[in-house]
């Protein structure tokens, strides 16, 4: 079993810079593939950023370039660093761990993320 809690999220402005930061428990940590996904009012929940157990990284392309992540094995941590923040990334944003293959997934209880002036 493994819990996943998000912090970080909050309040910025446009322009802005937040890091979010997604703890994990359990044992095992380095070989799930992590993710943050995030939800808008509205809409579908939807991937920003992946990050493989060896380290490979993937983009949605409305964040590519604006946007980081990165994984601490030893600290069983991934975070997000968010730069040049849109109104439009306005969201509850959601940790995300998972095993390709297994059917294994786990989710956080997300972190809300409001840019605006």
């Amino acid at each position: 079993q493994v819990q996943l809690v998000e912090s970080g999220g909050g309040l910025v402005q446009p322009g802005g810079s937040l890091r979010l930061s997604c703890a994990a428990s359990g044992s095992l940590f380095n070989i799930y593939y992590m993710g943050w996904y995030r939800q808008a009012p509205g809409k579908q929940r939807e991937l920003v950023a992946m990050i493989s157990n060896g380290g490979v990284t993937n983009y949605a392309d409305s964040v590519k370039g604006r946007f980081t992540i990165s994984r601490d094995n030893p600290k069983k941590t991934v975070d997000l660093q968010m730069n040049s923040l849109k109104p439009e990334d306005t969201a509850v944003y959601y940790c995300k761990s998972w095993r390709p293959y297994y059917n294994i997934e786990y989710w956080g209880q997300g972190t809300q993320v409001t840019v605006s002036s």
